[in-house]
């Protein structure tokens, strides 16, 4: 019987190869979720210049990706935004890892670290198809409210008080 490699959260640089290799498959999918279809090159492209991820980094942010051996799972992003909030970014599970816990433990590594760091809340945005994303934030202690942005993707925002 084979046994399972575990799933390590390390943190990466945005341009690292993996990195920028999930950062990819991320907007493969919540594009295509959006358009309801296999999303274009051309509008995974345009979506991703859109949302600028170099801030992703010490000291105004961080990245953390899940792998299980050589294989990425996962991401989540946090950038620290004015008042000691840290915003999620980024969260994402390959298909083939979903249901099995990795967001999870992104999201609860990506707390630790945000804790950590002296934030006192994490925010977020998200919409309305990406069931799963609100259905774990809300497991996790995230509150829905108002709109903290005015990002025209977004329908729900949500906030989790860390002290």
């Amino acid at each position: 019987m084979l046994l399972a490699l575990p799933i390590i959260i390390s943190t990466a640089t945005p341009t690292s190869a993996e990195a920028e290799g999930v950062s990819l498959r991320y907007y493969e999918d919540i594009v295509g979720r959006y358009h309801g279809r296999r999303a274009s090159r051309q509008e995974v492209l345009a979506a991703q210049a859109g949302y600028p991820n170099d801030d992703l980094i010490a000291p105004t942010g961080l990245l953390l990706l899940a792998r299980q051996g050589h294989t990425v799972l996962g991401c989540a992003g946090m950038r620290v935004r004015p008042g000691a909030i840290g915003e999620v970014t980024r969260v994402f599970v390959e298909q083939t890892a979903r249901g099995k816990g990795v967001g999870r433990l992104l999201m609860e590594t990506l707390e630790r670290e945000s804790r950590a760091l002296g934030l006192v809340a994490l925010q977020l945005d998200t919409r309305t198809d990406l069931l799963e994303a609100r259905s774990l934030y809300a497991s996790l202690g995230f509150i829905e409210g108002e709109a903290h942005n005015a990002d025209p993707y977004a329908n729900h925002w949500f906030r989790k008080e860390l002290r």
